[in-house]
C-alpha cells in the first residue's frame, strides 16, 4: 500500500454492507471489517451481537486521497446507509448497527461534521440525522471468515436483499470511477 493513502473508519449497520460497497473502487485499499466504539477487549462477534460491549460493527479501509477524496466516502456512506435510524439498520437491530463515523484525525471530524451540516441544512432527510461522530480509539478486526463476506458468498440471502443494493448504490454515485476489478 502507498505511503499516501490515509485511513477511515465508517459504521453503518452490518460490516458486510458497508465493505462489499465501498471495495468496488480502485482508489479504496484494504478493507478489514472489525469492532469499535466500545469497551470490551478484543470482542469477538457473539459479544458484540449480544449489544454488551459498546461496540458497533464497522469497516477501516485505506483509500489515495489524491483520486478518491474522504468527502467521496462520506458521500458513498450517507447514500447507502440511513443515517436518521438509531441503532438500526433495515432488518439489523440493535446499537452495534448504529451509525457512526470514527475520525483519524482533527480534518476528517471538520469534514464529517461539516457534511452531516450541509445534509441537515439542506433537509436531506425526513427525520434528523443520529450518525455519531467519535474519535477512534481502537479497532479490533473481525474475525476471517468476516473479510470479504459478499464476495465469498454472493448468493446468500442476506447478500442479495440487504448488501448487493447499497453496491448498486455506490457505484450510482460515481459510475465512472476505475473499479477494483479493473
Amino acid at each position: 500500500m502507498p505511503e499516501e493513502f490515509l485511513h477511515a473508519t465508517f459504521a453503518g449497520g452490518c460490516f458486510w454492507c458497508i465493505e462489499a460497497a465501498l471495495s468496488q473502487f480502485q482508489a479504496v485499499g484494504p478493507i478489514k471489517p472489525g469492532y469499535c466504539g466500545g469497551d470490551t477487549t478484543n470482542p469477538t462477534y457473539n459479544e458484540v451481537c449480544s449489544g454488551k460491549t459498546g461496540h458497533a460493527e464497522a469497516v477501516q479501509l485505506s483509500y489515495d486521497p489524491h483520486s478518491f477524496s474522504y468527502e467521496n466516502l462520506l458521500e458513498i456512506f450517507f447514500a447507502i446507509h440511513d443515517p436518521t435510524q438509531l441503532n438500526q439498520q433495515g432488518p439489523d437491530v440493535g446499537s452495534q448497527y448504529r451509525s457512526a463515523i470514527f475520525y483519524h484525525n482533527p480534518a476528517q471530524k471538520s469534514a464529517a461534521e461539516s457534511y452531516v451540516n450541509s445534509l441537515t441544512e439542506q433537509n436531506a432527510y425526513d427525520n434528523p440525522i443520529v450518525t455519531e461522530i467519535s474519535e477512534l480509539s481502537i479497532f479490533y478486526e473481525a474475525e476471517e471468515y468476516h473479510h470479504d463476506y459478499f464476495s465469498k458468498n454472493p448468493s446468500n440471502p442476506y447478500c442479495i436483499f440487504n448488501t448487493l443494493p447499497k453496491m448498486i448504490k455506490a457505484r450510482e454515485i460515481f459510475p465512472d470511477m476505475p473499479s477494483s476489478n479493473d
